[in-house]
């Protein structure tokens, strides 16, 4: 359940960068997750290893959209991942298995 969120946290996040007016984007908190005290945002990246289990990430309650409710993501948790090459300050990886992770990268 929490990569669902996961997933539809990025769409949304990919919606509203993409729909911003003014050609700029607008601030959201679609596809933020929290580990140890820093956010991080999804990545269109794919080419990346998952290594071992750092711990559990938060993905905040996030309503970008208040007129439609349906659409908001509730709080959650999720794992997190170390990605092989790169120090989790920077990148983690996150899913509820190691096949199942997203690239997210500190904002």
């Amino acid at each position: 359940m929490t990569t669902a969120r996961l997933v539809m946290a990025v769409a949304m996040l990919t919606v509203v960068l993409g729909c911003s007016s003014g050609g700029g984007a607008a601030a959201s908190c679609a596809g933020v997750v929290t580990f140890e005290n820093r956010d991080y945002l999804p990545t269109q990246d794919e080419d990346f290893t998952v290594g071992e289990r750092l711990g559990t990430a938060r993905i905040p309650e996030c309503d970008d959209t208040p007129n439609h409710p349906e659409v908001a993501i509730p709080d959650g948790t999720t794992n997190a991942y170390l990605v092989e090459g790169r120090d989790s300050v920077e990148a983690i990886a996150v899913g509820d298995s190691p096949a199942s992770a997203r690239l997210v990268e500190i904002r």
